[in-house]
């Protein structure tokens, strides 16, 4: 259905070479204003497809309303995001995309840097790529398909639903935020602005897939306060805080509870960070689970090990954080089955098998679920996201664009 493959590869090609890097660091909103480039970006592709709302507000977060053309008066208005900022994770700074036109499976070397090789051994969805157009950075940055790939769907789909009017359909809400790779996308979403009644995020990876159940998350603070003094009269006074946080990470659990050595269900603790001196030490972790039991007994086992650490030195302390970050979008989801199956069906009518699964992750949709909007996530076929050896297939892309386009007329018919 969607022939819009140049405009489509013009557009992401366009997007990744701008630099919207977030940072887990800053506590301004968005936490980098460079972000705020894209936006604007967008804003004004979007009054050039004829979108005249499209607005762009002092927190980076961009609205627009693709207006009805229907005459019922009772379609759910659904809304479609996608997230501007790419990871802290690796560098998005200068990003030379490159495409690898009508690929045969060959190990893609990367020519900036020749030790990143994209092997379809390590990358198992590449076998389902032969004969597509695969895009890659140039192997010293990531590429930004996480996640410029949806950004480019939902634009595509926009621009295809306005050259073809006699497809009908509801309002449609756009909504693209920035910092959602630093767990604050939804800080400063205005529901009420957006007035939305269902959602989807455009921020899966593999064809076909769509997930409605994420990680449950919460950060973890660890401050020590150690005992500093004159290190050649420190016999029996000092108590390293620095050391104290090295003996607290080597305490972790080694063969089971680390991203590591998990898969499918199963919960972690990860440290993150750390930084200090002698006299204090801060730990960052991230804990993930699908339950939020789940999350209470890795914290707990986190604090105990703390614990178990400041008894041997009895002159420092600690505190111990807690910050929730996001839950389960399947609580949520669980009450609204059609947003699901409505999904499955577009995925359907694209002649796609769809695949419904859990991700060992979050997205936006998480938050925006348990703020009122409940919102699954759908593909955008991004890989090996956070990472210079990011890739993305253009005839994926161009099959997300298709579904949402889809999603718009099941949603007009269903009325």
């Amino acid at each position: 259905m969607i022939n819009l493959k140049d405009a489509l590869l013009d557009r992401f090609l366009r997007y990744v070479k701008i630099d919207t890097q977030s940072d887990p660091e800053s506590h301004s909103s968005p936490s980098t204003e460079k972000q705020k480039n894209l936006g604007k970006l967008l804003v004004e592709e979007l009054i050039s497809l004829g979108i005249n709302n499209a607005e762009i507000d002092g927190f980076g977060v961009v609205y627009a309303t693709l207006d009805t053309n229907s005459k019922k008066v009772d379609i759910p208005k659904i809304m479609f995001c996608s997230h501007m900022d790419t990871s802290p994770d690796c560098s998005g700074e200068n990003v030379i995309p490159i495409i690898h036109e009508n690929y045969q499976g060959q190990d893609l070397v990367l020519p900036d840097d020749n030790s990143q090789i994209i092997r379809m051994s390590e990358h198992p969805d590449l076998k389902h790529q032969l004969g597509n157009d695969i895009i890659t950075a140039s192997g010293t940055t990531l590429l930004g398909a996480d996640n410029k790939a949806g950004l480019g769907a939902i634009m595509t789909a926009l621009e295809y639903l306005k050259k073809n009017p006699t497809i009908k359909h509801g309002d449609i809400k756009i909504l693209f935020t920035p910092d959602e790779e630093v767990g604050r996308g939804t800080e400063n979403v205005d529901l009420k602005r957006l007035d939305a009644d269902f959602g989807y995020t455009v921020d899966g990876e593999t064809l076909g897939s769509i997930e409605n159940e994420t990680f449950s998350a919460d950060g973890v603070e660890i401050k020590i306060h150690g005992v500093s003094t004159h290190p050649g009269f420190a016999k029996g006074k000092m108590q390293n805080a620095l050391k104290i946080g090295a003996e607290i990470i080597a305490k972790l659990p080694k063969e089971i509870l680390s991203p590591e050595t998990t898969e499918n269900k199963e919960g972690f603790i990860h440290p993150t960070d750390i930084q200090g001196n002698v006299e204090f030490c801060k730990l960052s972790f991230i804990i993930r689970d699908f339950d939020e039991s789940g999350l209470l007994e890795k914290e707990n086992l986190l604090k105990e090990i703390v614990e178990g650490v400041l008894k041997e030195h009895n002159n420092s302390s600690f505190e111990f954080i807690v910050k929730e970050q996001y839950r389960n979008m399947k609580v949520v989801l669980g009450d609204h089955p059609q947003v699901t199956e409505n999904a499955i069906e577009a995925i359907k009518r694209a002649g796609i098998e769809p695949k419904l699964q859990s991700i060992r992750g979050g997205t936006d949709g998480s938050r925006l679920s348990f703020m009122g909007l409940p919102c699954p996530n759908i593909f955008a076929g991004e890989h090996a996201f956070h990472s210079k050896l990011e890739w993305v297939s253009v005839q994926d892309m161009l099959k997300a664009a298709e579904v949402i386009v889809n999603l718009a007329i099941i949603y007009e018919e269903r009325a």
